[in-house]
């Protein structure tokens, strides 16, 4: 039986790709309380089955109004990965943001060492780069770097990593092996014990804002509509231009 790894970007009105609105991102988890789906850390995603993980990338500062919240009133734990050298600053990740990305604040290393208890920090890397495109040298700094910056400023252990843009390779798992117990991309898929611990898939929650509800996940509906999102994505990962 597989469980999940769900993630959210930014939880903003802008419309762009990393963005959910909050208001669908607060139905999104009413659908999961409703649904009596078990929700658990990412540690233990992957021998719960039919369980689902929360997860946040990059570390927005929006989450402190609209997601930490909700993750208190529902009591349920979630990791928030983090860039290392951008917390208080923005996304603009090597000083500028992709076509079509709001330019939006990122939580402090105040803001993140008041998080609720059950929100873990995860490591997103130094700066962001695609690990594929820099050197294994410079690979291995953005991982280590990320780590201990966290590790000195927090006082927490670091276990986790998500590759920027679910950018990774075999080269780059065996180096995220040195620094952390596991590691997500963003293959939208589930995930079962058999799934590779340094290269867990997620389903990202951008294919949920039409409104298909979150707590439906692991209905045969669920498991058609992520099968089909993921097949629309391959297709148009490899189409020309």
């Amino acid at each position: 039986m597989s469980s999940a790894i769900l993630t959210w970007h930014s939880l903003d009105e802008s419309g762009s790709v990393i963005s959910t609105p909050p208001s669908i991102f607060k139905r999104q988890m009413e659908s999961l309380a409703q649904s009596g789906v078990k929700v658990v850390p990412l540690s233990e995603v992957r021998d719960t089955p039919e369980s689902v993980a929360l997860t946040f990338d990059d570390g927005f500062s929006n989450l402190a109004e609209h997601a930490f919240p909700l993750l208190e009133r529902f009591q349920w734990p979630a990791t928030v990965f983090i860039v290392s050298q951008h917390c208080g600053l923005s996304n603009r990740w090597s000083g500028r943001t992709a076509a079509g990305i709001p330019d939006l604040p990122l939580l402090s290393w105040e803001q993140l060492a008041g998080l609720p208890p059950r929100v873990a920090i995860g490591a997103h890397t130094a700066t962001h780069p695609h690990l594929t495109q820099i050197s294994a040298e410079e690979c291995d700094r953005e991982l280590r770097q990320c780590r201990d910056a966290i590790e000195q400023r927090l006082s927490v252990p670091v276990k986790s990593l998500a590759y920027p843009y679910g950018d990774s390779s075999g080269a780059i798992h065996a180096t995220a092996r040195r620094y952390f117990n596991l590691a997500v991309g963003t293959s939208l898929r589930f995930l079962s014990r058999a799934s590779n611990p340094l290269d867990l898939p997620r389903i990202d929650m951008y294919y949920f804002r039409g409104g298909f509800p979150v707590g439906r996940l692991f209905d045969p509906p669920g498991r058609m509509y992520v099968g089909f999102r993921n097949i629309l994505r391959e297709v148009r990962a490899h189409l020309p231009g």
